[in-house]
Order: C-alpha cells, then sequence, then structure tokens
C-alpha cells in the first residue's frame, strides 16, 4: 500500500469529500490533456514518435490508474 501511495499521491489526498474527489479527478484528466498535448506536439520528430507512442500509452495508463484508485480510496474499498 505504501507503494501506491508513492506513485499515486493525489489519489490518496483529495478523498474526504465528494466536491475534493471532483477536484482530484479534474488534475488527473488536466494533468492528462496537457501530457497528451505535449507528446502530439513531438510525436511529429520520426525518431521520437515511437517513444512518444510509448509515453502516451504510460500516461494514459497512469491517469485511469489513478482516478480508479482515488475513487476505490473514497469508496474505502482500499484504506
Amino acid at each position: 500500500m505504501e507503494t501506491l501511495k508513492k506513485i499515486f499521491p493525489l489519489s490518496f489526498k483529495y478523498t474526504k469529500s465528494v466536491g475534493e474527489l471532483i477536484v482530484g479527478i479534474l488534475i488527473y484528466l488536466v494533468v492528462g490533456l496537457i501530457g497528451g498535448l505535449i507528446i502530439g506536439l513531438t510525436a511529429n520528430i520520426p525518431i521520437i514518435s515511437i517513444f512518444c507512442g510509448i509515453a502516451g500509452g504510460l500516461l494514459d495508463l497512469y491517469v485511469i490508474a489513478g482516478i480508479v484508485i482515488q475513487i476505490l480510496v473514497f469508496c474505502k474499498v482500499i484504506k
């Protein structure tokens, strides 16, 4: 559990009320959007495009996992 808290710190921080849950989810979505835009802009460079595809997939996975973990902590499935 400590590893999850180190990797996904926002998922355990914004879970006291529904308003904080929404703020935490919005933070994850904004980070994913900004990261996706940066990756999309650098994907036009031929050699870097392979790494951008991998980084984009990992960023999407991180955002989705963070949101799911945050909802599970809010519902008190994970403590």
